[in-house]
C-alpha cells in the first residue's frame, strides 16, 4: 500500500496557516477545526509544521499561556515529507524512528495532503482486516477431503 491511497480514501482537506500569524490563531484554528497539526505555508511554499505538540510546548514554556510569538518562532521549519510513492511500511518506519506523528505528502515542490499516525494505522487495520476476510472466505470455500478423493 502506497501513501496515494490513503491519501484517496483521506480525501484532500488541508488546513495551512502562514508562518507570521500569532500562535493563539492558530491554536484557535487547530482547536475549532479539532486537528493536530497546521501546515506553514509562505509564498506557496511549505515552510514548516505546526502540531500541537509545538503548541503544547509553548504553553508549558509560557507557564499556561500561549504567548505572543508567532508561528514561525515555534513551528517545526524541517518537517520530514513523504511521496505519493512512499509505501506504508516505510512510512510507519519513519513516524516511529522520528515520532513524527503527521507528515506533509510532497509531490515535487507541491503539497498534496498530510497523513497522520492515526490515518496509517486505519489503513493498515483496514488493509488487514480485507486480507483475513479473503482468507476466510478461502478457507471456508476449501475442497472437502471426500471431494478431493473423487477427483
Amino acid at each position: 500500500m502506497k501513501v496515494s491511497e490513503i491519501l484517496q480514501v483521506k480525501g484532500s482537506i488541508l488546513y495551512t496557516i502562514s508562518p507570521d500569524q500569532p500562535l493563539a490563531d492558530a491554536a484557535n484554528t487547530m482547536a475549532e477545526k479539532d486537528i493536530g497539526s497546521l501546515v506553514v505555508m509562505e509564498f506557496g511554499d511549505l515552510v514548516g509544521m505546526l502540531t500541537f505538540r509545538e503548541v503544547l510546548r509553548a504553553l508549558h514554556d509560557n507557564q499556561g499561556n500561549v504567548g505572543g510569538g508567532t508561528v514561525r518562532k515555534h513551528m517545526d521549519d524541517h518537517p520530514i515529507t513523504v511521496t505519493p510513492d512512499t509505501e506504508v511500511n516505510e512510512v510507519r518506519r519513519i513516524m516511529l524512528e522520528k515520532h513524527a506523528r503527521y507528515l506533509p505528502v510532497m509531490n515535487a515542490k507541491t503539497i498534496l495532503g498530510v497523513i497522520s499516525f492515526y490515518d496509517v494505522a486505519r489503513a493498515v487495520l483496514e488493509a488487514q482486516s480485507f486480507e483475513n476476510r479473503m482468507l476466510k472466505a478461502y478457507i471456508r470455500d476449501w475442497p472437502a477431503e471426500a471431494e478431493q478423493a473423487a477427483d
